[in-house]
């Protein structure tokens, strides 16, 4: 495997395990753990098809494009329209929920040198670095993605070492139908990582190792979701019903704070690498699909999280959830019609194509709408 392939491996990784990863323990504990491993092994296979659908899709088509021109080119004037919507509600809810956790984080690691007297300030600090990176361009977050992504793995590794002593048998409910709904939203918002497939086809394809994408799409997706699980049960072995919505200050009593800190740090990587990825695709999605010049896309991509941030929407799990849930599963089934029309319209040899029997697309899509209407409902 080469430089190439994990450079691209670690973009996905970066762009999937985000904010998402610490609203899991909360909603499993809250829903209970027959729900936690269904949702587990169902939206994770949902969500590897649409990444693998995306990623045909972009190997189908020439030319440079995002989610938005892809639906033009395939749906017509009301797919662009529905894809505008679903871009910016997803990817402006996953940057704000990005701002949220910073704070808290940040605080957390700092606050016995540099105390702030609100974690906003923090938040700015935080929003201010991410867009310098975004400003700089796809080829120095690719080389920061592989870097904060080593880091991310060894905090994460030492926080295994030091919790698992302390894990018990599972005192959570076995099923509690009250946590379905947000618990739907917030999987599918930490397993969604369609905004680094285009980037991952522009990467390869320029690298000329576009053939190798398929791989990159499973190995990340696969190995994302194992890692969730694998974290969430460990919290949620640890800190039972306490166990709080950034995941990490429910371990205090248990593990005592300088082990939440390296949690922290290792959040802070986490989200930083997120925050780049997804920062960039919608800076991009700007210039391509819209035809928006570079700075003015930058400008915009980067201050509409913050804007949010400062009008007060700063509730995590109700920021992912609902996002997650109604945003991320439109964008699901966007995808869905997308692929049906681009195997039949594609302009272009994609390097892989799936072979998907339409009774699963319309499971697909039927699961996504399902999710979205009990958390709309509820």
């Amino acid at each position: 495997m080469s430089k190439t392939f994990f450079l691209a491996l670690s973009t996905l990784i970066g762009a999937t395990i985000g904010a998402g990863i610490f609203g899991f323990p909360y909603v499993v504990a809250k829903s209970g753990l027959v729900p936690g491993i269904i949702y587990f092994f169902l939206l994770g296979g949902v969500v590897l098809l649409l990444h693998l659908f995306f990623g045909e899709i972009c190997l189908r088509t020439s030319g440079k494009y995002r989610l938005v021109g892809y639906a033009k080119i395939y749906l017509g004037k009301w797919g662009k329209l529905l894809a505008t919507f679903v871009l910016f509600f997803v990817l402006a809810g996953a940057l704000l929920s990005y701002l949220i956790l910073a704070g808290s984080f940040f605080d957390i690691v700092f606050s016995p040198w540099i105390h702030f007297p609100s974690t906003i300030v923090w938040s700015v600090l935080f929003w201010i670095a991410g867009s310098f990176f975004i400003l700089k361009g796809r080829q120095l977050i690719t080389v920061a993605e592989l870097f904060m992504n080593v880091g991310f793995f060894a905090a994460i590794g030492v926080l295994f070492l030091f919790a698992i002593p302390h894990m018990q048998s599972l005192q959570i409910p076995s099923f509690d139908i009250a946590g379905l709904p947000i618990a739907f939203g917030v999987f599918l918002f930490g397993f969604l990582g369609l905004e680094a497939i285009p980037e991952l086809a522009s990467f390869l394809k320029d690298t000329k190792e576009k053939m190798r994408l398929h791989s990159v799409i499973i190995w990340g997706s696969v190995g994302s979701g194992l890692l969730f699980a694998l974290f969430s049960f460990l919290i949620v072995g640890v800190s039972g019903t306490d166990t709080t919505e950034d995941a990490l200050s429910g371990l205090v009593p248990v593990l005592g704070r300088e082990i939440v800190l390296l949690g922290a740090l290792f959040g802070i990587l986490a989200i930083s690498s997120s925050f780049l990825v997804l920062g960039n695709y919608l800076k991009n999605s700007l210039r391509h699909d819209f035809g928006i010049p570079d700075m003015p896309a930058f400008f915009i991509a980067c201050s509409l999280p913050l804007i949010l941030f400062l009008m007060g929407f700063r509730q995590f799990i109700e920021v992912i959830g609902v996002v997650g849930g109604i945003a991320g599963a439109a964008e699901g089934a966007l995808i869905v019609l997308i692929f049906l029309k681009a195997k039949k319209l594609g302009d272009r040899t994609p390097e892989y194509d799936m072979k998907i029997p339409s009774f699963v697309l319309f499971l697909i899509v039927l699961i996504l709408a399902a999710g979205a209407a009990q958390l709309i409902f509820d």
